[in-house]
């Protein structure tokens, strides 16, 4: 059975730079959010590469499930980003930016789970 070194994946890769994106904004929004949406945005944000690699020491089938759920806490992060913005705790900017990399994520990662 075939596994995948996560740490080499650029799907991997571009989660975690994600992460580090989402938790830097994170450090902007207001102290009250703390329990909220800065809670659940840091959680999705860290699923996308967890759920990667957790799913690359699995067979091809069931890192393709994981894959889903990587993919579906991208399309999370993002809806949770709209409302920060809609909320005034990002900028159009930042949204605009974050949102650059999750499409790209999300592009990469479905070329890549269609090859498993």
């Amino acid at each position: 059975m075939k596994r995948h070194n996560y740490k080499n994946l650029k799907i991997w890769n571009i989660g975690i730079d994600i992460v580090e994106d989402v938790f830097k904004l994170m450090d902007k929004f207001p102290k009250e959010e703390k329990f909220g949406l800065i809670s659940q945005i840091n959680r999705c944000s860290v699923s996308i590469p967890s759920n990667i690699a957790e799913g690359s020491s699995r067979t091809d089938k069931s890192f393709s499930h994981f894959i889903d759920i990587a993919l579906g806490s991208s399309f999370e992060l993002e809806t949770q980003l709209i409302i920060a913005y809609k909320r005034n705790y990002i900028t159009q900017q930042e949204l605009t930016l974050i949102e650059e990399k999750i499409a790209e994520f999300q592009k990469m990662t479905m070329g890549f789970q269609n090859k498993l």
